[in-house]
């Protein structure tokens, strides 16, 4: 066998582990929690099989739109994730460390807070809310991108060091945004914006899936699409450009890209960081260093990550919950620690 079909099916191999992996967390996410429930339970309330009224809140209210978010949320973060390593050069970065979470996450705040709009009915189905909130989130992101190349650019090139300081310094700065706007929101906003910035999915319902579900489809599409692109993009620009690739349009619609799916998921979810770290990592040990193979196993690998995170935050420390960003930050900190410690090898 040769070795591009060994590396074929060890990419296919990878989607269907991650996607069975993800059923099995999807599983006991559905059937454990403050209100545990049998599998012949989910699956009649599944089926609609002599119908049971809690069961159905629980399953359709709650842990249902839970899961599907936990997904969506995964997938764009570890499809984002790989285009940014892909396009920075850099197995370092990725949105929330690049400060992209924290440019939507004070976009989207400074919409809570300028809007006024309570915990209560900040999220009811509102095309309003639907529509606006990922909007404001990419032009915060967008605008976090802007002032971290600005600040890069050196000599016609990116310096990766610059980048990562930069990154750093930015993601402080649009925290601190985001804290003292929270600070002036009454209680009720604060909660909810304190609670969200750190990253939670448990709040989740039908129209964030509404809402997220378009953003994910189509920019994770063209992502994919154009992935080729970022095998070329691991040569020196001068390279890539004789082959007849516009170099800087297709960097541009990746990080239009990137930043369009990063900032709808932390419109839902908060700032999740460090999924888009791990899942490409992961990916790449898994399937070799084809961006075609990265980018689809990066995004169940993400898929999974957040959805067992989900389930350990809701379950870990019950009837108290935590906010999933914190234990996906428990995986992530010492992953990102030991990456940089390789990397100085």
């Amino acid at each position: 066998m040769d070795r591009g079909r060994i590396q074929f099916s060890r990419y296919i191999l990878t989607l269907l582990a991650f996607i069975l992996l993800t059923l099995v967390a999807g599983y006991f996410h559905l059937t454990n929690g403050a209100f545990d429930m049998s599998v012949l339970d989910v699956i009649k309330t599944l089926l609609r099989i002599d119908p049971n009224p809690k069961f159905d809140l629980v399953i359709f209210q709650f842990r249902l739109p839970r899961i599907i978010i936990a997904s969506l949320v995964g997938i764009g973060l570890g499809m984002a994730g790989t285009v940014i390593q892909g396009i920075t050069r850099n197995g370092l970065a990725d949105p929330g460390i690049l400060g992209i979470n924290a440019g939507a996450g004070a976009a989207i705040v400074a919409f809570m807070f300028f809007f006024q709009m309570s915990g209560v009915t900040f999220f009811k189905e509102s095309w309003f809310s639907i529509l606006a909130m990922p909007l404001f989130g990419f032009v915060g992101g967008l605008a976090a991108v802007v002032i971290i190349f600005i600040f890069s650019w050196r000599n016609g090139a990116l310096d990766m060091q610059r980048l990562i300081l930069t990154g750093i310094a930015i993601s402080s700065g649009f925290g601190a945004l985001s804290l003292y706007l929270s600070l002036k929101m009454n209680a009720s906003d604060y909660e909810m914006a304190a609670v969200w910035s750190v990253g939670s999915i448990y709040s989740a319902n039908w129209t964030y899936i509404i809402m997220i579900t378009p953003w994910v489809l189509i920019l994770g599409f063209v992502m994919y699409r154009k992935s080729y692109l970022l095998n070329y993009f691991q040569l020196e620009d001068s390279s890539t450009k004789s082959l007849g690739i516009s170099v800087e349009k297709e960097k541009l619609i990746f990080l239009l890209c990137s930043v369009g799916i990063v900032s709808v998921c932390v419109s839902v979810s908060g700032s999740i960081g460090f999924i888009g770290l791990m899942a490409p990592h992961i990916a790449r040990r898994l399937v070799g260093i084809n961006h075609r193979y990265i980018m689809l196993s990066s995004a169940v690998v993400g898929m999974f990550l957040l959805v067992i995170s989900d389930y350990f935050a809701k379950t870990l420390f019950q009837p108290a919950e935590l906010p999933v960003g914190i234990v996906v930050s428990i995986i992530g900190i010492p992953y990102f620690l030991y990456l940089l410690a390789k990397s100085r090898v």
